[in-house]
């Protein structure tokens, strides 16, 4: 990485920093740290280019789309902007944006991918992995708290068949997620690094809810 492409990194931590500071606490940008950390982790592994995965994990949630009307839009055009006030090249405004636009669980309901690339992979799974494990329960549970959402309610069971859209507005119960989305993300990996720190978090949830179904119904 060149002396510009580390103060374009620095300059980009701080713009993050700045609109992000009253997000909410799974979404803030100690999640965007943590992906980025993962990211630098995985990306080692691999054949890509260090400045498009540093920056598409920094800007991934910039205006996550949850919080904005679920706007679908204005991540990549806020990221778009801040990039192109940089003067980074057009080649790689249109990766980053690609990668933000495409990486989210949601568009894994779409059986024909629209883009992809070994960067949005890395960047995808450092993304995933901060969605389970000890962080991940507790991202999950804050978000949920977040909605004003019930811990669990045995009369609603997960839907294991959802369509993309019924996914966005689901409003189930925080258990639910676990089934819906968390347990699947250890088989969506891409890279083996992803794959194997993966497994682990995907053990610990396990563990996890096989206590709570225990302490809920007074076995423990």
């Amino acid at each position: 990485m060149t002396v510009a492409d580390s103060k374009l990194i620095e300059d980009t931590i701080k713009f993050v920093k700045s609109e992000l500071e009253n997000a909410e606490g799974g979404h803030d940008w100690f999640h965007i740290e943590r992906v980025y950390k993962n990211t630098l982790l995985i990306a080692k592994n691999e054949n890509v280019d260090i400045t498009i995965v540093s920056l598409a994990a920094l800007l991934h949630d910039i205006a996550d789309p949850k919080f904005n009307n679920g706007d679908e839009t204005i991540g990549p055009r806020v990221a778009s902007a801040f990039l192109l006030k940089q003067n980074v090249s057009s080649e790689i405004i249109e990766h980053v944006t690609q990668i933000i636009d495409n990486m989210s669980f949601k568009n894994s309901f779409d059986l024909n991918p629209s883009f992809t690339s070994r960067e949005m992979e890395v960047v995808q799974d450092a993304d995933r992995l901060d969605a389970i494990g000890a962080v991940g329960v507790a991202r999950c549970f804050n978000y949920g708290g977040f909605k004003n959402r019930p811990l669990y309610n045995p009369e609603v069971k997960p839907n294991l068949k959802m369509t993309k859209a019924e996914y966005k507005n689901s409003q189930a119960p925080t258990i639910n997620h676990f089934y819906e989305k968390l347990l699947l993300l250890k088989d969506q990996m891409n890279t083996k690094t992803g794959k194997r720190i993966a497994l682990e978090r995907h053990k610990y949830m396990q563990g996890f809810l096989k206590q709570f179904f225990a302490e809920w119904n007074g076995a423990l």
